[in-house]
């Protein structure tokens, strides 16, 4: 596992990154498939003392990424209280049960659909990294084919609002939303 410290408005000190070694570490054993971990130590000048350390650890894991984030009082606590949360996640991540055939003729149809769509591109003579208006950062990603409980799982695991998947019953690109009443949404587009 390779595991990147960061610090910002934070000196990471040698002993700092032995400890965030020796904690993140011990993660390692309830998740082997992990390829790359990074935390971020950062300082808040904020007005509540409590929340003036934050560390951010983000686990990337089988093509899977795992992402936990505490603030505190004190940098030593905040990294105890991050690699804790994280091992909740990876409990909650591994008692979930995939089912490997479907997911790996799933991401056999992806793969298949983006060779042809970068087949059509070439013949269209266009590129595919043209710039456009005014997009200011592209991203590009590997889209992961699961149902729907397993998306909304991983947005969760990630904290986000919304997640982008490949549906492996409706055999196309959906989009899970959280709604702002606290539900979730689920976003569909077919070719008209």
């Amino acid at each position: 596992m390779q595991l990147i410290v960061h610090g910002r408005n934070v000196e990471v000190t040698d002993w700092i990154r032995e400890y965030v070694n020796k904690k993140v570490g011990r993660l390692e054993r309830y998740l082997n498939q992990v390829s790359e971990a990074r935390i971020e130590l950062s300082h808040n000048a904020t007005r509540a003392a409590d929340d003036r350390f934050t560390a951010q650890l983000t686990i990337w894991a089988n093509g899977n990424i795992l992402r936990a984030e505490e603030s505190t009082a004190d940098i030593v606590v905040s990294i105890d209280a991050v690699v804790d949360k994280m091992s909740r996640q990876i409990r909650r991540f591994k008692g979930r049960r995939y089912q490997s055939r479907r997911r790996q003729s799933a991401a056999a149809a992806v793969n298949a659909e983006a060779q042809l769509t970068t087949a059509l591109v070439e013949d269209l003579g266009g590129e595919e990294d043209e710039e456009m208006g005014n997009i200011i950062r592209r991203k590009e990603f590997l889209l992961q084919p699961m149902d729907e409980e397993e998306a909304l799982a991983q947005m969760e695991l990630l904290g986000h609002d919304f997640f982008i998947y490949y549906d492996v019953d409706a055999k196309g690109v959906n989009v899970v939303y959280r709604r702002r009443d606290g539900q979730f949404g689920l976003l569909q587009p077919r070719v008209g």
